[in-house]
């Protein structure tokens, strides 16, 4: 119980301190903390990753930084593929879950060293804006047109599926997306994936809960654990949030990934 409540608790302090995609280390640390298969500990990991994203995306909104009507299409794209995700995760070998997940988590960790290290670039306010997402200048609101739809729409199918499939609530696609095709800020960005992380982990715990595929007694004290994390790290965010931080979180995602595929293929 202490154990499960412990390893909840890291969760949601990385969650807080590295933004969305540190959920992603839930699943890893209910498969080496406890003993648990990826496909059973996926349900669980995207239960606590949802709850404690639900809570920081509610601080947000109270901050007026999440873009709502973003999220809530995203997040519909998204709820359509993830019961294909869960139903895929529980046909597949978990060894090989294990190594896809593994793998994913090296990508995560090589686009977080890429992204502290390369150069900051300088942008031209006198060029326009590339971005297919932009917001008004007076509201502060995207100005919706296909390409903006469409783009978004496709991130949250594929967060979607990877949510359903590896447990994970998908910010690290979520935030990289936003920041790709559109002008807000890193803070804000953050904030409305969070949002897209509750509202498409809805989907997949009520499937799962359905169909007997989520471990209470492991999920609930892992889930308060991950809440009391995200609460504790956003009051020290502020501090210790910095380039060393990620560079951490990076190092620690490829060695737990390269623990993955040992564990699995020995």
């Amino acid at each position: 119980m202490l154990t499960v409540l412990g390893l909840g608790l890291v969760v949601g302090v990385i969650l807080a301190l590295t933004g969305a995609g540190g959920g992603i280390l839930a699943v890893p640390l209910l498969v080496f903390g406890i003993v648990m298969g990826v496909a059973e500990a996926g349900p669980i990991g995207l239960m606590a990753v949802g709850m404690a994203a639900a809570l920081g995306a509610m601080l947000g909104l109270r901050e007026g930084i999440v873009r709502y009507r973003a999220a809530m299409l995203i997040a519909v794209s998204g709820m359509l593929l993830s019961p294909l995700g869960l139903w895929l995760a529980h046909r597949l070998d978990n060894r090989w879950l294990s190594v896809l997940f593994a793998a994913i988590l090296l990508l995560v960790a090589f686009r977080t060293l890429r992204q502290v290290t390369r150069p900051e670039v300088v942008v031209k306010t006198d060029v326009p804006s590339p971005y297919p997402c932009k917001r008004d200048d007076g509201s502060g609101r995207f100005i919706w047109t296909s390409n903006c739809a469409r783009a978004l729409a496709l991130s949250g199918t594929l967060a979607g599926l990877l949510s359903g499939l590896l447990g994970v609530g998908g910010g690290f696609v979520m935030v990289p997306a936003l920041q790709r095709y559109t002008d807000l800020a890193m803070r804000s960005a953050v904030a409305t994936s969070l949002a897209v992380i509750a509202l498409v982990s809805v989907t997949g715990v009520i499937t799962s809960a359905a169909s007997g595929g989520i471990v209470w007694t492991v999920a609930l004290p892992f889930s308060a654990g991950a809440l009391a994390g995200m609460l504790g790290g956003r009051l020290v965010s502020t501090r210790l949030a910095g380039p060393q931080l990620q560079i951490g979180f990076a190092l620690v995602s490829a060695a737990v990934a390269v623990g993955m595929i040992v564990k699995s293929l020995i």
